[in-house]
C-alpha cells in the first residue's frame, strides 16, 4: 500500500505534450495547423452568414448544414487554440476540470455531428421519395426537434464519460498525457484504479455511434437509390442523385478519418505515436475545413451569394 500511495496521486492538472515525438518541430507544425484552423473558422462562419441572408436557402438541408457548421466550430475551437498554445508557448498545462470539459465537448459534438448526418439522410430520403410533401414533413419545427434530439443523444451518451473518470478514477500514476488534447482513452490509461468499466462504456458508445449510425445512413441510401431507379429517364436519375452528392461527400469526410483513426488506435500497435496523434487531430480538423468547401462548390445559391457576403465583386457568368 505504501508503494501504491507513493506512485499514485490526485492531480489538480495534467500536462499535454502536443505531438509526442515531434516536440522539436512544434513551431513549424503550428503553421499548417494554424492555417487549417483559420480556414475552418472562416469557412463555417461564411456558411452560417450565407444561409442567414439568402432566403432561398431556408430549407431543411441548409438548416442541417448550419448545425454542422456550428458543431464543426465547437470541435475545432475546443482543441486548436490549446494545441497552438502548446506549439507557440509550451503551454501544455490543463486543469483536471478543464480536461474533462474538453473531453466532453470533443466526444459529445462528434456524436451530435453523426446524428445530424443521420437526420440529413432522412431529409434526402423524404425529398426524393415524396418531394411534394417534403416541406410539409420536414417543417422548421421538425428540423429543430431533430437537431435537439441529436444534441440530447450526444449529451446522454457522452455525459457519463467524464463523470465516471471523476468519480471512479481519482488516482493517477502520471499527469503527462501523451496527446494534444484530453482524449478519453489517453486519460483513462493514466489511472491507477480499475478502468474496465470506462473502457467497455467507451467502446460501446463508439459502436453505437460509428457502426449503427453508418448502417442507418447506408440503409437510407439503399432506399434512396431504389426510389431513384424508379424515375423515368436517366437525366432525371442523374439530377436527383446530384442533390445527394454533397451529403455523401460530407459523410465520407466525417466517417473515414474517424474509422481510420479508431482502427489504428486499437490495432496499429506498430504505428509511431506521432501518427496516432496527427490522425486524431485531423479527424477534428478535416471535416470543419472540407464541409464548407464541398457545399460551396456544389450549391449554386451559395456560390452566387459568397461574393456579396465577402464584399468581393466577381462577375458570375
Amino acid at each position: 500500500m505504501l508503494i501504491f500511495h507513493n506512485v499514485c496521486s490526485v492531480p489538480s492538472s495534467f500536462q499535454l505534450t502536443g505531438i509526442p515525438g515531434l516536440e522539436s518541430l512544434h513551431i513549424w507544425l503550428s503553421i499548417p495547423f494554424g492555417s487549417m484552423y483559420l480556414v475552418a473558422v472562416v469557412g463555417n462562419v461564411t456558411i452560417l452568414a450565407v444561409v442567414r441572408v439568402e432566403h432561398s436557402l431556408h430549407q431543411p438541408m441548409y438548416f442541417f448544414l448550419c448545425m454542422l457548421a456550428v458543431i464543426d466550430l465547437v470541435l475545432s475551437t475546443s482543441t486548436m487554440p490549446k494545441l497552438l498554445g502548446i506549439f507557440w508557448f509550451d503551454a501544455g498545462d490543463i486543469g483536471l476540470d478543464a480536461c474533462l470539459a474538453q473531453m466532453f465537448l470533443i466526444h459529445c459534438f462528434a456524436t451530435v455531428e453523426s446524428g445530424i448526418f443521420l437526420a440529413m439522410a432522412f431529409d434526402r430520403y423524404v425529398a426524393i421519395y415524396d418531394p411534394l410533401h417534403h416541406t410539409a414533413v420536414l417543417t422548421h419545427t421538425v428540423v429543430g426537434r431533430l437537431g435537439l434530439a441529436a444534441l440530447l443523444r450526444g449529451v446522454l451518451y457522452i455525459g457519463p464519460l467524464p463523470l465516471m473518470i471523476r468519480l471512479r478514477l481519482p488516482l493517477y500514476k502520471a499527469r503527462v498525457i501523451s496527446h494534444s488534447y484530453c482524449e478519453h482513452m489517453a486519460v483513462v490509461t493514466l489511472a491507477c484504479g480499475d478502468s474496465r468499466v470506462n473502457n467497455v462504456y467507451g467502446l460501446s458508445i463508439g459502436f453505437l455511434v460509428l457502426i449503427l449510425d453508418s448502417m442507418a445512413i447506408a440503409a437510407s441510401y439503399v432506399m434512396i437509390f431504389r426510389a431513384v431507379m424508379g424515375l423515368a429517364t436517366p437525366e432525371a436519375r442523374l439530377k436527383t442523385l446530384g442533390t445527394c452528392g454533397s451529403h455523401i461527400c460530407a459523410i465520407l469526410i466525417f466517417y473515414v478519418p474517424i474509422a481510420v483513426s479508431s482502427l489504428i488506435h486499437r490495432f496499429g500497435h506498430q504505428v509511431p505515436p506521432p501518427i496516432h496523434t496527427l490522425l486524431a487531430n485531423f479527424y477534428l480538423l478535416v471535416p470543419p475545413i472540407l464541409n464548407p468547401i464541398v457545399y460551396a462548390v456544389r450549391t449554386k445559391q451559395i456560390r452566387e451569394r459568397l461574393p456579396q457576403i465577402l464584399k468581393i465583386e466577381i462577375k458570375i457568368r
